[in-house]
């Protein structure tokens, strides 16, 4: 990473040590990592309260929402209160410190993930007809620069593509654009599932999906 300009540091938030005070020396700080140690992010929390951090872009995920059958929002309170990512999310809004904006993104593909093989190895697919929530990486970045260009803080942001086709739809198509078997399909008695919702992006920062249709994505949108 030096030879590449850029100062690397390593960050173990679960370890209750000192974070390197030239990790935080900076206006922007960029978060996304997937622990979920509550304690290890109030440690993370107060180190940039001390630092010359003011603004936090902090990545979480559409998981936070409960599965209410229906399209949900970033505003509506849909989230999940015992899901310790929002309880995470909750942290970094608490402080008066710094200006945390959440970015929610929804199952990553591109850049080397390809939902083929999502199921392979003989992997049973369950929620066959719930629609899904995924966006692709390109999306990720372009979201992440508008916010960071638009200056866009104090807010939450979902990224999610624009279609939401059922499982069984996508799922068998991917399989076949990267040669793998084809997954099994659970037939379950009751549906449970979320529609995330990408309207605020396209009002609030007015982006432009790179990749809005999931079922028009091939082959080289994953490499």
């Amino acid at each position: 990473m030096n030879q590449a300009g850029f100062d690397s540091f390593i960050v173990d938030i679960d370890q209750d040590r000192s974070i390197d005070k030239n990790f935080l020396n900076t206006d922007i700080l960029i978060i996304n990592i997937t622990c979920k140690n509550l304690t290890g992010f109030e440690r993370l929390i107060e180190a940039i309260e001390r630092s010359p951090v003011s603004k936090v872009l902090f990545v979480s995920s559409s998981s936070v929402y409960r599965s209410l059958n229906r399209i949900v929002t970033e505003d509506e309170g849909a989230e999940n209160p015992d899901s310790p990512l929002f309880q995470i999310e909750q942290l970094f809004r608490r402080s008066s410190a710094f200006s945390t904006t959440i970015l929610r993104f929804s199952g990553l593909v591109g850049n080397g993930r390809h939902p083929g093989r999502f199921f392979r190895g003989g992997k049973t697919v369950k929620q066959a007809d719930a629609p899904i929530n995924l966006i692709h990486f390109d999306d990720c970045i372009g979201i992440i620069d508008a916010i960071i260009e638009q200056a866009a803080w104090g807010q939450v942001f979902n990224g999610c593509s624009d279609t939401h086709p059922k499982k069984r739809d996508f799922y068998p198509l991917m399989a076949k654009q990267a040669g793998f078997p084809l997954a099994e399909f659970a037939e379950d008695a009751t549906l449970s599932f979320k529609i995330v919702s990408n309207q605020k992006i396209k009002q609030r920062l007015h982006y432009q999906l790179l990749y809005p249709d999931l079922m028009q994505l091939n082959q080289e949108h994953y490499e």
